[in-house]
This record gives C-alpha cells, structure tokens and sequence, in this order.
C-alpha cells in the first residue's frame, strides 16, 4: 500500500560503458538488464513499501496477540508488498505529466524513458492483480477487499483526483497510507477492532506534518508542476500551524491505544516520541514565525523515526504479552 506520499528513489538510465573497457555483446546486455530492473524496481517507490511494512507487522503481531502463523506473515508481507508496488507503479504512469517538469522526479524511468508509459502501467497492473490474488488465497475477504481499495484510492482518487485539485491532498491521501494497520489487523482476525482504528488514526494524523515538510522543501517544483499542496496556496505560517496541530493530534491517537490492552513499554515510547515530535512541528513553526531558515527535513526526518519507534514499541508490546 501506497501512502500518498513524494518520497522518491531516484533512478538512473542505462550507464555507458567505462572509456576504454571492451565492449562484449553479453556485456552490453547484462548492463543493459540491470539497468531496465533497477528501472522497474524504483517503479514500485521501495523506500514507502519499506515504511508501510513497518506498520503491517506490528499491527498482525497486536491483532494476534503474539506471532501469527510465519504462512500468513509471509503471505500478508509479499501481498502487501506487491500491492504497495503496484500502486505506486500506477501513481507513476498517472503523473508522468507531472515528474516530467519536476526536478525531484525527473530521473524517476518514466521522464528518464528508461520504461516505457505502457510498460509501467501493464506492470503496475500486473503487480496489483497478483497481490489481490495472494491476499484472496492466504488471507480472508476483508483482507482482500481493503487490499484492492488502498490501491484503488491511492491511484484513481489520491493521484488523479485529489493531488492535483486540493491543497488537503496530503490529509484525504493519507487514508491510503493508513490502511496496511487495517489490512494486517483483518488478515488475522478476519475483523477490525478499536486499537486498529487507532493504529489507523496514528498513521493518518502523522502523514501531515510528514509530507508537510517535504513540500515545503520542493515547493518550487509542485507549483511549476501545478499541483496544490499546501504550502505553494498557503502562507508558511499556515503550513507550519496545521503541522502542530496535526502532530498533538498524533500524540493524542497514539495514547488512546495506550488503554487497550497496551503495556508501559508502548505507553512510554509513545509518549515520549509523541512529544518529541510535536516539540519539532512547534520549533518548525517558531523559525517560521521568527522569518529563520526553515530546515523542514530536520522535521520530515524525525518523524520517519517517530513513526518506527511507535510501532516497533507496539511491535515488541505484543510480544511481551504473547
């Protein structure tokens, strides 16, 4: 699953040979090879899979109590994965328009022309009929059917529709970025519960202030690209005064799981990250306010960390418990 997100891997095309090197047939083509997988593996954005598997896990583990049966890890794990990819892949064939006049995407393969428009969208397809298949097969209907809606929303109401009409795409995007916690919890217990609707809400409060950040950094290059975010329509005092609010907002979801059912090893961590993360939306928000230097990675790179804290505590919180 793909969270609405401008995080990127950045790809290069296929590399010329060194000055002076033999040129062999098979070593054109294994160059070559190497090259178009690279291409399609930074199709399916690997950096976001890898933030989305950090909150399945540790979602399926609390749902199950413990660890669940190393099949159905396994399969909600390739599943999702594949899903994540595939969504991604989409989002990339969709805003090919866009990452051609954007600076931060324009070496993704589809500007590079390194995969072609068909190619990435046969791909993208691909990739999402084969994780809705494994998620049908090893998982249960619930499962399957968020599954095919994460990727659904991400791609046909994220990317073609939100992210180019509202500046509140990041917030209604994160929706998608949200789901996996819903996905794992179903893939165990066939149901959804109050700690997973928190779990849910930890992810969709923290997205803001996230990606706030980022567009911040590049806001040069969505508004040459024409896309709305937040801080190309609105003042930096705004941005910065709705990531507070989103990060106490944050904090708060992440205490509410604290009652149900979770230990001082959770509550702790996630009042202590949860702090810290709105102590960095607030000193984001005081450089604004004093006309400094921004530095919004300072933020964008915390709560990275934020996030893998709170849900590895969860993570180790049920297997304390199990």
């Amino acid at each position: 699953m793909t969270v609405t997100s401008p995080v990127s891997l950045r790809t290069d095309g296929p590399h010329d040979p060194v000055p002076g090197a033999l040129k062999t047939p098979s070593a054109t083509a294994s160059v070559s090879l190497a090259s178009r997988v690279r291409a399609y593996v930074a199709l399916t954005k690997p950096r976001i899979v890898e933030l989305l598997l950090v909150t399945t896990v540790p979602a399926m583990l609390l749902a199950h109590g413990g660890v669940p049966s190393l099949r159905l890890m396994g399969a909600v794990l390739v599943g999702g994965s594949l899903a994540a990819g595939a969504a991604n892949a989409l989002n990339c064939y969709l805003d090919r328009d866009i990452d051609e006049v954007m600076r931060r995407t324009s070496r993704r393969p589809l500007p590079a022309h390194t995969v072609s428009p068909r190619s990435a969208l046969v791909f993208g397809l691909t990739l999402a009929a084969t994780s809705i298949v494994l998620m049908a097969v090893f998982t249960n209907l619930l499962a399957t059917v968020l599954t095919a809606a994460a990727i659904a929303y991400y791609d046909l109401v994220y990317t073609l529709w939100l992210k180019r009409t509202t500046p509140y795409n990041t917030v209604w995007g994160g929706i998608c970025g949200a789901m996996p916690v819903l996905i794992g919890w179903a893939a165990v217990t066939g149901s959804l519960a109050w700690p997973a609707w928190a779990m849910f809400g930890i992810v969709f409060f923290w997205q803001p202030p996230h990606f706030y950040a980022l567009a911040i950094k590049f806001k040069d290059d969505y508004a040459r690209a024409g896309i709305p975010m937040l801080p190309v329509v609105a003042s930096l005092r705004r941005v910065g005064l709705e990531s507070v609010g989103y990060a106490w907002l944050t904090l708060a979801a992440s205490l509410a799981l604290w009652p149900m059912g979770m230990g001082w090893v959770y509550g702790v961590s996630a009042a202590a990250a949860g702090t810290a993360l709105v102590a960095e939306t607030h000193a984001l928000y005081g450089r604004i306010r004093r006309g400094q230097n921004v530095r919004p990675m300072r933020l964008f790179h915390w709560s990275t960390t934020y996030l893998t804290i709170v849900f590895v505590a969860i993570a180790v919180d049920a297997l304390l418990r199990g």
